[in-house]
């Protein structure tokens, strides 16, 4: 059967937070069972700590009578927007099962590799027979072919822009069945790792700095992006209303840190909170979402979109028949086949973005003639937190050295620009001081999660890297007298400030990645899915990275409002 997730994600997070308090190998350390408040006899837990994505992570086990009857996430240091949706599943799963030998939570799986490790090792302390758990076990299902669904709009994608469409959809007329499939089991694709919520005017926020702004400017700033005239004055109508759309659901996005950038709190990322009130709020509303259920196809009847053809992760097959389509899957940094085919200056980087990323739909564009974009146009951050991928910040007060202990780039430079210098590096070190981690809202919160080294001075930073104290301690005095005497240096760098004579500093492997492929699927400003030579594929939407876009997250949530809204109100003038 699919995995039909009803109930609202504050019940899992609720769930999760129950259980919750508070590299990637197999080392682990275990506790003696606690039998604290549980009846002599009758039930032991088991503390057990195993390595997750982002480090060390604690699994309490509680063991009745060779039953598994309660999980706790005791400890962690992975990513909160990926285990507070990924824990509660895994939970869910174990304690049905009484096994660790469930399947894995797509989009965690590092995270569930863990979880299961450690309960696998609470078996054994039990006296319980435990499964052996890989990284990448996979379960084989036997393929089955279930009959077609029918609704009145399905959405493929549950990431920004396709919950957008699911909950504006709804909205336009309540009484619309509206069906969302997402392929990883858990959902808001790139948008719940996002600091930034940028492109946004008219909030409350900018008026309570006193910034001034308006549509009339946001449209001249946005005049040579690439957009259509019609395509453009849809997106600032789109972004003039949107603050206030996010605060009806509780979304208060209370932080603007200049222009259009904008943040839940001063500490608190906007996409964390975006994501998750959009998931409650789509659930509140009665959106019906299938995880684990990837899109594969379209389904036509005669010239129009009649649906799509979907498969579940235990290889369940099925139509589902809708009178309206929209596709919202998402970009495809993920997939090196389609950038060494649309994009090849970009293949063998790294990439922020989630696993999903892999631009399913592209083949299925390519397959019926429709109109693909700027597929070239690709999008590089400029850092990344190696191995966690974490977006960066690579402004002031930040240095690159690579083994050596030696500057090798203008750490201010962009796009290829600063990747390809990096990428030919044996390995690149970011260092920062204890300044540049009070100014920089991400750096603050990644040096709170581990994700950073502290070292008390540079010989310590030297002996973490592996390179020569006396080396490094020269790189830092150069870039120091240059900021003094406001000098550019070898790289065409003037830096901004000195960094801190004394520490701590705190140091990560770096590495440039790709954070977005802006092509993608022509679209109208109805964001109706266009054919190569300009007509429109009837019933068919799109919105997001996977079609053609000159901004980001702002953008896909103001598309996907528009291609849910479209898509209602069609159905309605139809009927």
């Amino acid at each position: 059967m699919n995995r039909l997730f009803r109930g609202t994600l504050a019940c899992l997070l609720a769930a999760a937070m129950t259980a919750c308090s508070g590299g990637s190998d197999d080392s682990s350390q275990s506790s003696p069972p606690d039998s604290s408040n549980v009846s002599p006899g009758s039930s032991s837990s088991y503390n057990v700590t195993k390595n997750g994505y982002g480090g060390e992570l604690t699994v309490k086990t509680t063991i009745e009578n060779g039953s598994i009857t309660e999980l706790e996430l005791v400890d962690h240091n992975e990513s909160l927007v990926v285990i507070e949706r990924a824990f509660p599943l895994l939970r869910q799963r174990i304690l049905k099962a009484n096994t660790a030998d469930v399947d894995t939570v797509s989009g965690a799986t590092y995270s569930s590799y863990a979880v299961k490790s450690a309960v696998a090792e609470a078996m054994t302390q039990a006296g319980m027979e435990a499964p052996a758990i890989g990284i990448n076990d996979k379960k084989e299902y036997e393929a089955v072919t279930l009959e077609d669904v029918t609704t009145d709009i399905v959405i493929v994608g549950g990431g920004p822009s396709g919950l957008a469409a699911a909950i504006t959809a709804k909205e336009t007329d309540p009484e619309l069945e509206v069906l969302v499939v997402e392929k990883l089991d858990i959902l808001s694709g790139n948008g719940k790792f996002d600091l930034n919520f940028y492109d946004l005017f008219n909030s409350q926020a900018q008026k309570d700095q006193g910034v001034e702004d308006s549509k009339e400017q946001f449209m001249e700033d946005m005049k040579d992006a690439g957009n259509t005239p019609q395509r453009l004055q849809v997106w600032a109508d789109g972004e003039e209303v949107l603050d206030q759309w996010l605060r009806s659901f509780g979304v208060n996005l209370d932080y603007n840190y200049g222009g259009r950038n904008h943040m839940a709190t001063k500490d608190d990322y906007a996409g964390q909170l975006i994501q998750r009130k959009m998931e409650e709020h789509a659930y509140a509303l009665g959106v019906e979402i299938r995880t684990g259920t990837e899109g594969t196809d379209l389904v036509f009847d005669g010239e129009r979109v009649a649906g799509v053809t979907v498969t579940t992760n235990h290889n369940e097959s099925s139509r589902i028949l809708a009178q309206k389509t929209i596709i919202a899957t998402g970009g495809f940094s993920y997939n090196q086949e389609l950038l060494q085919q649309y994009a090849p200056d970009y293949v063998g980087y790294e990439s922020s973005n989630q696993m999903g990323a892999t631009g399913d739909f592209v083949p299925v564009f390519e397959k019926y003639g429709f109109a693909l974009e700027n597929m070239d146009r690709i999008r590089v951050i400029p850092l990344v937190l190696l191995p966690s991928r974490d977006v960066t910040n690579s402004g002031s007060g930040t240095v690159l050295v690579n083994q050596d202990g030696v500057r090798f780039v203008n750490e201010r430079n962009g796009e290829l620009e600063l990747a390809e210098p990096i990428r030919q590096q044996e390995a690149v070190w970011m260092i920062v001081d204890a300044q540049k981690v009070n100014d920089h809202a991400n750096v603050r919160k990644q040096v709170k999660e581990g994700r950073f080294q502290e070292a008390a001075t540079l010989e310590e930073a030297a002996e973490i890297i592996g390179c020569d104290p006396e080396t490094l301690k020269a790189t830092f005095a150069d870039y120091n007298e240059n900021a003094t005497n406001g000098v550019s240096d070898q790289f065409g760098l003037t830096p901004e400030r000195s960094i801190l004579e004394e520490g701590p500093y705190y140091l990560s492997r770096a590495s440039s990645a790709i954070h977005m492929t802006k092509g993608g699927v022509g679209c109208n400003e109805m964001a109706q899915v266009l054919y190569e030579d300009g007509g429109i594929v009837d019933s068919l939407y799109a919105c997001g990275e996977v079609t053609w876009q000159s901004g980001g997250y702002s953008q896909s949530v103001v598309f996907g409002r528009v291609a849910g809204e479209n898509a209602a109100k069609a159905i309605t003038a139809e009927e």
